[in-house]
């Protein structure tokens, strides 16, 4: 087995790889590469936009108030940071968690909570949104579960720039923590 290539001059310019990692060392690289710039993507929010298929609007809202809910019937309100009745039908952001205000589980939770639904409110109540898919329609307490976008943009993804939510990852997260 040779030890190198020589060119002009022989001077040596590499040594041959033993067959084992002839291909599968590169091909090991690059999925290793493309892991780590798929995850420093998803960071960013990026990753959605550039991989992700774009979900299907289902419906396009018109501008109108959308208050907190009070103690009366519910039609078209907001609940907290992240469910709101629209037209009598219960929607849930898919995309983020909020802090919660009907239990929360310290005062720090429910001041952020309080925050969170204020500012969904504001959102709402500033114009005309859409409705987009999710990954299913409705949860398993019968909530309608869509992704709001107003102007193109994620109200989820604006909320947690805000620091009033948590992208959603399949379950709450701590608000009290730290």
């Amino acid at each position: 087995m040779a030890t190198g290539r020589r060119i002009l001059g022989g001077i040596r310019i590499g040594r041959r790889l033993p067959r084992w990692a002839n291909g599968s060392v590169l091909a090991f690289a690059l999925a290793l590469i493309a892991l780590g710039v798929t995850a420093g993507l998803r960071d960013t929010g990026l990753a959605s936009f550039l991989l992700d298929p774009p979900a299907e609007i289902v419906a396009e809202i018109p501008a109108r108030s959308l208050p907190l809910c009070g103690s009366g019937p519910r039609k078209t309100c907001v609940i907290d940071g992240d469910t709101f009745w629209l037209d009598g039908e219960k929607i849930r952001i898919a995309d983020i968690n909020t802090p919660e205000i009907g239990s929360p589980s310290c005062a720090a939770e429910a001041r952020l909570g309080h925050q969170a639904a204020e500012r969904l409110s504001q959102i709402l109540s500033s114009g005309g949104f859409s409705l987009a898919a999710a990954d299913r329609d409705e949860d398993r307490y019968g909530r309608k579960l869509r992704v709001v976008m107003q102007g193109g943009t994620s109200i989820g993804n604006t909320l947690i720039a805000e620091g009033l939510a948590h992208p959603w990852q399949g379950r709450r997260l701590d608000w009290c923590a730290g």
